[in-house]
């Protein structure tokens, strides 16, 4: 598509790789509307980048249904969603304790399809669209410590290939984008129950990924002639020295 012809709405789009998809779409012409559940961060991103916001919490269905009528509504139109809100609950397996689990669920899993829902149901009326959903390397292989979200990740690939199976005869693209580890407030916001939070040495900050490598892959799957599509795409750090 012609990244000027787009209209793009990103949930957790007030700061890491939503935020960076953000700037980046905007910066090349596209209309881009980010969504979150702290309008405080929300007000704070629109700002910098001169866009719109909507406050919206993905595992409320009602809100979800505002959210997307009102992207479309902001833009005259809607054609692309960044499935990108999302967390990441760490645990041994013999410390999960079942609230956290399914608090995660909801967000990484019911959230995202409750927004493919919604999309979709404008993309198919129109006959095109683009779905985009942020995987994560842990959707390929299994961590120790990692269960809970590496479950997410998996549910959230299988769903991708099923909806790309569904919306293809409608002229929409559905992709996934698979990050390894990338220097955002993801870190900051994990819910782990087993170890402290971790700081970057100076040598990661250089070499480790951050929000624009993810931004960059995002903008060329959709900037690819709408004819064809990649399916997925996974992106490592070249030498991360961990």
């Amino acid at each position: 598509m012609n990244i000027k012809d787009a209209k793009v709405l990103i949930t957790g789009g007030n700061s890491g790789i939503g935020k960076a998809t953000a700037k980046l779409l905007k910066e090349k012409g596209a209309q881009v509307i980010i969504s979150g559940r702290n309008e405080a961060t929300l007000k704070e991103t629109a700002k910098e980048l001169h866009i719109d916001y909507i406050k919206a919490d993905v595992t409320q269905e009602d809100q979800v249904q505002h959210m997307v009528d009102q992207a479309k509504a902001k833009m005259n139109g809607l054609n692309t969603l960044v499935n990108n809100a999302g967390y990441g609950y760490i645990s041994k397996l013999v410390d999960i304790q079942s609230d956290k689990f399914i608090n995660q669920f909801k967000t990484n899993i019911l959230g995202a399809a409750l927004c493919a829902r919604e999309s979709a149901k404008h993309f198919i009326d129109q006959d095109y669209g683009n779905i985009i959903n942020i995987g994560s390397t842990s959707s390929l292989k299994g961590s120790p410590t990692a269960s809970p979200y590496v479950a997410t990740k998996f549910a959230l690939r299988g769903m991708t290939e099923s909806w790309r199976n569904e919306l293809r005869p409608h002229n929409i693209r559905v992709m996934q984008v698979n990050p390894s580890e990338v220097m955002t407030n993801f870190v900051d916001n994990r819910v782990d129950s087993n170890s402290n939070q971790k700081q970057y040495t100076e040598t990661e900050k250089n070499t480790k990924l951050r929000g624009k490598e993810i931004a960059h892959t995002i903008s060329s799957l959709l900037e690819m002639d709408d004819r064809g599509f990649i399916t997925e795409a996974t992106v490592y750090a070249t030498n991360p020295r961990t």
